[in-house]
């Protein structure tokens, strides 16, 4: 406003300058249109100068709050990065959960079946008990209905109704351990399953038993694949899924010992350092809590190639029966 008050006076001064310069040639009229047309000039470059520094101001406050912007921007990101991974282990760890019941579920239906197969040995068992007793009791009642009381004479060195009743009971007892023999010798003495064919298609056989459930006839099939191929590179392998057969079943005294045996037997095999992990497993479940954890713990010392997937079950069961704490 300052500098528009200077334009007008000055303009004025040049109006009256002009005016006793200029009175006798040109028209007052005109004068007057050239210092309006001269204001309407400075007056818009003074507007045209503030315009611009007004917006060299707003463009300085759009950038701060621009890169303010920014950054809330970067932040959240940020904390939506960590919550995306908090929500990935999340899923790992009810992945390996999920895995852990399928396995437990696993055992209970291989327990279930075979106890129903028990209990249908024992049912078919008594019912052959029962027809046998009655047997030997309806033929004890004809004994009894003769001897005992009877008018007919008896011959002198006759033997009686206490002596006979005597020695069918210890023949009795004598047909029950023979049978029990009998059954103990066609149990050790069972024949091969495996077919005649290459040891390769042997293996695929035996593990063929694992996959429908049948961990009995699966026991039996790796058992003698690796009696009878010993030094074959399945071998190790084979032991394993044998020591697995057990485990599954809940046999784990039976189970350790498998496992032991080929730790011990096949040290170099590609089972060699899940089946440490699952020996150390086994020692702790049998209450061998020391030795299994020196296994567990072992196993990434002895094996520090193996696979992640064994390393971090190794660690995992480390942490679940607090082998750090007990070492310590």
């Amino acid at each position: 406003m300052k500098l528009l008050k200077k334009i007008f006076f000055f303009s004025i001064f040049y109006f009256f300058s002009i005016n006793i310069s200029l009175s006798d040639t040109h028209n007052l009229q005109e004068i007057l249109e050239l210092i309006q047309s001269d204001i309407k000039t400075l007056e818009k470059a003074v507007y045209s100068e503030n315009f611009r520094s007004k917006n060299e101001n707003e463009n300085f406050s759009n950038q701060s709050e621009t890169e303010d912007a920014l950054t809330r921007h970067l932040l959240k990101l940020s904390e939506i990065e960590g919550q995306f991974q908090n929500l990935t282990n999340n899923f790992e760890e009810i992945n390996f959960k999920l895995d852990k019941l399928s396995t437990r579920l696993s055992k209970i239906q291989a327990d279930n079946q075979l106890r129903f197969q028990q209990i249908e040995k024992n049912i078919n068992k008594n019912i052959s008990l029962e027809v046998e007793k009655s047997t030997q009791n309806s033929n004890v009642d004809n004994d009894i209905q003769i001897l005992p009381g009877s008018t007919e004479p008896q011959d002198l060195g006759s033997v009686s109704y206490k002596d006979m009743a005597s020695k069918t009971e210890i023949q009795e007892t004598q047909s029950i351990d023979t049978t029990s023999s009998v059954v103990t010798e066609n149990f050790i003495t069972e024949e091969k399953i495996l077919p005649d064919v290459s040891p390769e298609k042997q293996y695929e056989f035996a593990t063929s038993f694992l996959k429908i459930g049948d961990y009995n006839t699966a026991e039996r099939a790796f058992r003698e694949f690796v009696k009878t191929n010993s030094q074959h590179s399945l071998a190790g392998n084979a032991q394993y899924w044998y020591a697995e057969t057990f485990r599954i079943r809940q046999l784990y005294t039976d189970a350790a010992s498998a496992y032991l045996e080929g730790y011990q037997n096949y040290p170099k095999s590609e089972k060699a350092p899940i089946n440490l992990l699952k020996l150390g497993v086994s020692l702790v479940q049998i209450g061998e809590k020391d030795q299994g954890c020196l296994m567990i713990t072992g196993v990434k010392k002895q094996y520090p190639e193996a696979k992640e997937s064994v390393i971090q079950k190794a660690k995992y069961e480390e942490k679940k029966f607090e082998c750090k704490k007990n070492n310590s």
